[in-house]
């Protein structure tokens, strides 16, 4: 119902271009529409009206689906002369061996899975920390500054940026 074209034509673009999580929200509500849109891509699928909550809880699991496949694939991330190898824990930065605790490992390969993108403190508290609430902790700001003491600071690029009132991104400078 979108002008010049429809939800559906919206899908096979995107699937024709990026791998994304999908989460169609439509009005279109038969039992063959919800079919289509999850043949032709979706991720999941909810109809108008629907409450904020379910929403939340949709985009919550397209998430955890997300990171879970994103340990599925590769065992090795790569960002400019970052590396990380998952399967033996080790981070590499131009060549030189990073001694990171294992929280540190943790925020730093959701980081590099998730580059480019600002991460905010209660998404990295939530996926490293299991903290599923907001606080007042500054556990996250803590662990950030640890890390990028032995991602950034000894080399002239930086890498892990914060992007104030928003959170943290990991990218090429």
């Amino acid at each position: 119902m979108l002008p010049g074209i429809d939800g559906f034509g919206v899908l096979k673009a995107i699937r024709a271009g990026k791998d994304v999580a999908v989460l169609m929200l439509t009005a279109r509500d038969s039992v063959d529409d919800r079919v289509l849109g999850l043949r032709e891509g979706a991720d999941d699928y909810l109809v108008k009206p629907f409450a904020f909550s379910e929403l939340l809880a949709r985009i919550e699991a397209l998430q955890r689906r997300g990171m879970r496949a994103g340990n599925a694939g590769s065992t090795r991330l790569v960002l400019g002369s970052l590396e990380l190898d998952l399967a033996r824990r080790k981070a590499l930065r131009e060549g030189r061996s990073l001694d990171l605790t294992p929280k540190e490992f943790l925020l730093l390969s959701l980081l590099m899975r998730r580059q480019g993108e600002v991460l905010s403190r209660t998404v990295l508290a939530e996926q490293v920390w299991d903290m599923n609430f907001d606080s007042d902790t500054n556990v996250v700001d803590v662990a950030v500054r640890r890390l990028r003491t032995k991602l950034d600071d000894p080399f002239e690029a930086k890498m892990l940026r914060t992007v104030r009132g928003m959170g943290y991104v990991l990218e090429l400078p």
